[in-house]
């Protein structure tokens, strides 16, 4: 497996990097996990406009679907249109959700997409065994976990502290973990993790590699980060920028 990290900010674009979005490829199938807001630009950067085969959605907040909803524009209207509908794999109200925010008055995008609602277990999706259960945060929201080969990759996905975490990270070869908050601060409760917590999940989890990701740089600290996470966990740690590949 490769991944490609295409947008990694947490909570709105930063100067550097769009929201989340990340390319998962393997024998040329390409799953896109969260389409966050900005992500489109890099998408044409590194792989095409219409070159992903699938889409995961783990949460409906616009950092993580957003340019779900920009899409709509290439699928329905681009050079070749009407293109086949591409499978979403999201929560509920997905498609209600991407439906009013491209247009109130055009109606379903189900000549773009074709939905499949999540809920914990596990599904294949093209070449990938994908194992998702709900996580800690105030939507519903699901981490994930991808098998091919005998390889791991587990993305957290936004989350605080949880069981569910533990179990989808458990012996993971990498560890794509959201770190957004700062440790030492009054942190708001059951939203996300410091990298202290990332690093003490990805301990616990025995991980091969920790990727931090999700970072807020407009008011947090990447090298506090790093820090603490890696005060928490002994192995090979990286903070994610937008183009890096990683093979799984």
């Amino acid at each position: 497996m490769r991944l490609t990290v295409l947008g990694c900010a947490g909570s709105f674009p930063g100067p550097e990097s769009a929201c989340s979005a990340y390319l998962v490829e393997v024998d040329g199938f390409r799953l896109l996990i969260d389409f966050g807001s900005g992500s489109l630009s890099a998408l044409q950067r590194y792989a095409g406009l219409n070159a992903i085969d699938a889409i995961l959605l783990t949460h409906l907040h616009c950092d993580h679907v957003l340019d779900a909803v920009t899409y709509v524009v290439v699928r329905r209207y681009g050079p070749g249109a009407p293109y086949p509908p591409l499978p979403v794999y999201a929560p509920a109200g997905a498609p209600e959700r991407i439906a009013q925010a491209y247009s109130q008055d055009e109606g379903p995008v189900d000549d773009v997409y074709t939905f499949y609602g999540l809920q914990p277990g596990s599904f294949p999706i093209g070449p990938f065994s994908v194992t998702v259960d709900r996580v800690n945060h105030p939507v519903e929201t699901y981490g994930v976990r991808l098998e091919h080969g005998g390889r791991v990759l587990c993305y957290s996905s936004d989350t605080a502290p949880c069981d569910a975490l533990l179990r989808l990270a458990h012996g993971a070869d990498l560890f794509l973990c959201e770190a957004s908050y700062l440790d030492g601060v009054d942190n708001p409760p059951d939203l996300h993790l410091t990298g202290r917590e990332a690093g003490e999940t990805a301990t616990k989890a025995e991980v091969g590699q920790l990727l931090l990701t999700h970072l807020v740089t407009a008011w947090g600290s990447e090298a506090l980060t790093f820090e603490a996470a890696s005060s928490a966990f002994a192995g090979p740690i990286e903070v994610v920028r937008p183009g890096a590949s990683y093979e799984v």
